[in-house]
């Protein structure tokens, strides 16, 4: 509990303006937390994540030739589990993040229009201006979403 008072105080990730989608830049210690941090950007685009109550965990694996791949599908997967299952997550705890390997899970509830004032629609992750990187002992990452 200590760690997640911690993390909401740093800047975990912020929108990033693009001419027709819509992108999330991501920071962490590690490569998982920068997983988790883009994850929680990601959904935020969709709904309010402080609006989820953490009654459920649901399990996220992803695999990839390498890890800007990996980034990709990590964060489709979730969006599988919401856009599919209905999943609403308000957090996320990746437990492994290879270059080629994802594993976490996501504390959440089931989507709930009104309750999680859903806002917006994200379609895909893509590959254009796609970055992570460690840089000085942090990682930062850049996703831009089909919307």
């Amino acid at each position: 509990m200590k760690r997640l008072k911690r993390l909401k105080r740093l800047k975990r990730f912020e929108a990033v303006e693009h001419t027709a989608d819509v992108g999330v830049r991501a920071y962490g210690k590690s490569r998982a937390e920068v997983f988790a941090n883009c994850a929680l950007g990601m959904v935020s685009l969709m709904y309010d994540p402080e609006s989820v109550r953490g009654s459920g965990r649901a399990r996220i694996e992803a695999r990839a030739p390498e890890e800007k791949a990996l980034l990709v599908a990590w964060l489709s997967e979730i969006l599988y589990l919401v856009e599919v299952e209905g999943w609403a997550f308000g957090e996320f705890v990746v437990d492994e993040a290879s270059g080629t390997e994802a594993r976490g899970w996501g504390v959440g509830e089931p989507l709930d229009h009104e309750k999680h004032r859903v806002s917006g629609e994200v379609k895909a992750p893509t590959y254009h201006m796609l970055e992570l990187a460690e840089r000085g002992g942090r990682w930062e990452a850049q996703v831009i979403f089909d919307v």
